[in-house]
């Protein structure tokens, strides 16, 4: 039986299946890939993001590669969500639906006082990324982000993490576009008011708002799983009726 394909993007931590533990049943309904962007692998050497290079990856996750048709639904989280945008404006006839949670989208709301307080805040330590140490850089991004501290890295793979960390580029700097036509979902954790500006951004340009519990990720709490699970199978039965 055929099965719709739906992409998952993750963000700045865990990448691959591991950054979408209470997706991974979707599975079962549905063709789902597990993306890494750009520069994550679990071996290699972690390499300065690419916005353009995430984009095609995307892209590439949805091409008919013998399934039979092209295109799928595309589910991203944090910066994830620059490039499941970047895709969506270059083809939009490929992405079915986007399911944005806590986008990075921080391009698109730059005049906005929430994005313009957080640029501000966050401009400097990027300015000077390049003359930290990782470990420095990961501790004062979460200190400033989050208000937490951070755990030194001990392990291969948290150092590994630490660096990809200073390696991505400000998502201000992403070259976004609002998505016409493309069904959209914006899912927020409701504890911070850059993401909830964001989402309202996004809202005023036709995308449907949701809030579930959970904090940065809201896709790993029962309603939010509820609720991205709901909007693809919602914009799926849609599309196919369209089609019959």
């Amino acid at each position: 039986m055929f099965k719709q394909r739906v992409v998952f993007v993750h963000g700045a931590g865990s990448f691959g299946a591991a950054a979408w533990p209470k997706q991974h049943g979707m599975a079962l309904s549905y063709d789902a890939l597990f993306l890494r962007r750009h520069g994550f692998d679990a071996v290699a050497e972690p390499l300065e993001s690419d916005f353009a290079a995430d984009a095609a990856i995307v892209l590439g996750s949805l091409a008919d590669d013998g399934r039979g048709a092209a295109g799928g639904h595309v589910v991203a989280h944090s910066q994830g969500a620059i490039a499941a945008m970047m895709a969506a404006v270059e083809r939009p006839d490929l992405v079915h639906s986007l399911t944005l949670v806590e986008p990075d989208c921080l391009s698109l709301t730059a005049e906005l006082p929430a994005t313009a307080a957080h640029r501000a805040l966050m401009q400097p330590l990027f300015d000077v990324r390049h003359h930290l140490s990782d470990d420095d850089f990961q501790r004062e991004f979460i200190r400033r982000a989050f208000s937490a501290d951070a755990p030194g890295a001990t392990t291969p793979e948290a150092r590994r993490a630490a660096r990809r960390l200073r390696l991505q580029a400000p998502p201000w700097e992403a070259p976004l576009q609002i998505v016409p036509g493309v069904p959209t979902l914006v899912l927020t954790g409701g504890w911070e008011p850059l993401y909830e500006e964001i989402a309202g951004y996004l809202r005023e340009t036709g995308a449907l708002h949701r809030v579930a519990a959970g904090g940065h990720r809201p896709q790993d709490s029962v309603d939010g799983d509820r609720i991205i699970r709901a909007f693809v199978a919602d914009v799926s039965r849609r599309q196919h009726a369209e089609a019959c």
